[in-house]
């Protein structure tokens, strides 16, 4: 039986345990594909502001502050994966300048602040997660994302799909910047790729 990966309940229940998981890639590796999306964004004097949707027990958030982003809010809808993130920073760190929100990541517009807006939003297998509860869902997921996106601003998420986002009504213009293969038990098996989208604003806003 597959998971409900769309339930809070399974997460809770998951989280109790969990202390680190990565899914899909290694956030060393996620980092090195993220990281020169970062260098083309329009230039500012600060570094720039990061939402990661659906953190979990992931350490991607260290890799931000590694590299001088400070200025990252961490969301899960799960109490247990915030506090595990808090704890992860302080325990690398020494202390806690990041920010962590408890907030369901297609409820952003109601969880969210209307007026915050990030230049860089950041997802490792949560868009894959939400679409198991359909599209409603994630469509809803990217319509926050999209108005919480300031000018310029990108959306980097990496899925194990190559149609992830192949939907209509999607407010953002597709690209799929890294196709990885993934490694094999053996090499009979048939190749199986993880896929990095990079996701632009294309102007239309729902419900606006």
């Amino acid at each position: 039986m597959t998971p409900d990966f769309e339930k809070q309940s399974y997460w809770h229940e998951r989280f109790k345990t969990e202390k680190l998981f990565e899914w899909l890639q290694t956030s060393d590796y996620f980092w090195s594909l993220i990281e020169p999306e970062l260098s083309k964004l329009p230039r500012k004097e600060n570094p720039p502001s990061v939402l990661q949707l659906g953190s979990g027990t992931s350490d991607l958030h260290t890799y931000f502050r590694r590299n001088g982003c400070l200025n990252v809010t961490n969301v899960d809808y799960e109490p247990l994966a915030i506090e595990s993130g808090r704890q992860m920073e302080e325990m690398v760190f020494g202390d806690i300048k990041m920010k962590y929100v408890i907030a369901d990541i297609t409820e952003l517009e109601k969880d969210l602040p209307q007026n915050l807006k990030f230049d860089v939003v950041v997802d490792k297998g949560t868009a894959d997660a939400v679409a198991c509860g359909g599209t409603p869902p994630l469509l809803k997921m990217a319509s926050g994302v999209r108005k919480h996106l300031g000018d310029g601003g990108i959306w980097i998420s990496l899925s194990y799909s190559l149609d992830r986002f192949d939907i209509e009504g999607l407010p953002f213009h597709i690209e799929v910047i890294h196709k990885i293969l993934t490694p094999k038990v053996n090499e009979l098996e048939p190749d199986v790729y993880h896929y990095c989208y990079l996701l632009r604003p294309n102007g239309s806003i729902r419900d606006e």
